[in-house]
């Protein structure tokens, strides 16, 4: 077995790897019944699946520029899917859509209301009373 046919086995795999997590993913979107559970099924297999694709892509082209032109991709990919998905996320839950049951613990309810109201984080809780 020649080594460009064990690295385009490779290649296969990985497309249909990729292609599986995006599958996944999508029926993740439709079956997930409120923002939160699908902003999970959207996020975590997308920078799998790209690792997937890039990989892909890399043992295709067998060439060190290829690797570190599609470096950065997969780099700012991980420093950004988590910001915009947490911010995806406070979105859905300022707007309501989501279900409370699910929710093991809701540690946001105290900053919204905080920010709603406007008032000021003083580190102790609110007793209703102006202080002096």
């Amino acid at each position: 077995m020649s080594l460009d046919l064990i690295l385009d086995a490779l290649t296969a795999l990985c497309l249909v790897l990729a292609g599986a997590l995006s599958a996944l993913a999508g029926i993740g979107l439709l079956r997930y019944p409120d923002a939160l559970s699908r902003l999970h099924a959207a996020t975590k297999p997308q920078i799998l699946g790209l690792a997937f694709v890039l990989a892909a892509i890399a043992l295709h082209d067998r060439h060190w520029t290829t690797l570190l032109a599609l470096a950065p991709v997969l780099l700012f990919q991980v420093l950004t899917t988590p910001i915009s998905g947490h911010m995806v996320g406070r979105a859905g839950y300022r707007t309501g859509n989501y279900s409370r049951d699910l929710l093991v613990a809701d540690e946001l309810v105290d900053d919204i209301d905080r920010a709603d109201t406007g008032r000021p984080d003083t580190g102790r809780p609110d007793t209703g009373r102006p202080e002096s």
